[in-house]
């Protein structure tokens, strides 16, 4: 290997999404002075992902419109931006990445965010071209060159990706189908009230709903054109996608004998056992003060404020992540705002009406508010997330009377 081939900077990250930029971006907002390397296997720089199962899909919004910043904010701040090459390998006592171009770069501390990829289908006929994921920009320019009116659009999952989808598709005139093998839509992460709902939603705007079955096969030479489930039922297709969960990238972690468990494990300042590595978004199990146990997240959020908190360890101001985490799904002109998790509670309130299109939900345990779902409620979710933040007893019925100011139970 010549010196030309080997390059050295002070801090590489690994994964140029949401959580590799922020990194960056935040260590030069905290006075990090040091070279920074950003490195992305797609060739763009780093972009925002829900926009694609939504207005990028439906043809609202731009590919310029998705970077989160532009190449001349990265040169001004001094951040190498080296987006369509992946590393190959980590060599952790030589400090040294390797990238399948055969370049090394050198390393004072290296982060991985290289968050994850879809759960991929594994039956014969998966491979076809009009079978499709939800992930990058690539996979969706894909899938808008099928994405017609008329056609017939079969997705398979019930969680916010496939419901997502299935908005975008009434929205552009497609035959919807949505088969769940859970009992009911976004079983993992609401209240069967809450599920039911967006169940009458999606049902209301055309779409047909299969719950409680699987998918047992395809059929069709050379393209799915039919989907068979597992109560016999056949479903003509004409395309097909596929929103059956995430896979942390955890391969390259795990070849460098990081320790893995659902994902690369950090301690609360997202590091690693190697005190010069680092892991953060998608791809870390970390360690969460306000709940008190590991867990993987797989939201902006959580990128956002993992990035925070990786930088401010790597500039010696180390501060432990211990943030609750919120999510967010629009789907037809409703916006869901989610904040904490719900796996738990005893008690479900309703603050406005499951038969209109505006209400709150709040996830309570023992009388404390645990979780809270908001329906085109943002003024009832900022305050639902202090509730959850500062672990708030409240009286139910004060919750679920409108007229009530919920705002009173911060003071209080």
């Amino acid at each position: 290997m010549t010196d030309s081939q080997i390059s050295k900077a002070d801090v590489v990250i690994v994964g140029a999404g949401q959580a590799g930029s922020e990194l960056a971006s935040s260590l030069r907002q905290q006075g990090f002075a040091g070279s920074i390397v950003l490195i992305g296997d797609e060739p763009y720089l780093p972009y925002r992902r829900p926009p694609l199962s939504k207005t990028f899909l439906a043809g609202e919004a731009t590919l310029e419109s998705l970077f989160i910043k532009t190449q001349a904010v990265y040169e001004k701040n001094q951040i190498d931006c080296r987006v369509g090459i992946g590393v190959e390998a980590i060599d952790r006592a030589a400090h040294r990445v390797r990238l399948f171009d055969g370049s090394v770069i050198e390393y004072g501390k290296l982060a991985l965010a290289t968050g994850g990829r879809p759960r991929r289908l594994s039956l014969p006929g998966a491979e076809h071209d009009n079978v499709h994921y939800v992930r990058t920009i690539a996979d969706i320019e894909a899938l808008k060159a099928q994405f017609g009116a008329g056609r017939r659009l079969l997705i398979i999952g019930g969680g916010y990706i496939g419901l997502e989808a299935a908005a975008v598709g009434i929205k552009k005139g497609l035959d919807v189908t949505v088969v769940e093998a859970a009992p009911r839509v976004l079983a993992r992460v609401t209240a069967p009230e809450i599920s039911a709902f967006y169940e009458r939603l999606h049902r209301g705007r055309g779409v047909k709903l299969h719950t409680g079955v699987g998918v047992h096969g395809f059929e069709g030479s050379g393209r799915v054109e039919a989907v068979v489930l597992t109560d016999g039922t056949r479903l003509p297709a004409d395309l097909v996608i596929a929103g059956i969960g995430l896979i942390p990238n955890t391969e390259l972690a795990e070849a460098a004998g990081l320790a893995i468990d659902n994902g690369i494990v950090v301690d609360c300042y997202a590091r690693t056992a190697d005190p010069d590595v680092y892991a953060l978004g998608d791809c870390s199990n970390h360690e969460n003060l306000f709940f008190d146990r590991r867990m993987r997240l797989e939201s902006v959020p959580n990128a956002i404020e993992q990035g925070r908190v990786a930088a401010a360890a790597i500039v010696g101001k180390a501060v432990p992540y211990n943030a609750v985490p919120w999510f967010w799904s629009d789907q037809y002109e409703l916006k869901l705002q989610m904040v904490g998790l719900s796996q738990g509670y005893d008690r479900l309130v309703v603050r406005g009406s499951l038969d209109g299109e505006s209400f709150a939900a709040f996830y309570l345990k023992d009388g404390v508010v645990i979780s809270a779902d908001a329906v085109n409620r943002p003024q009832d979710f900022m305050v639902a997330k202090k509730l959850v933040a500062d672990r708030v007893r409240v009286d139910p019925a004060q919750l679920a009377d409108e007229a009530f100011i919920l705002k009173s139970l911060l003071a209080a």
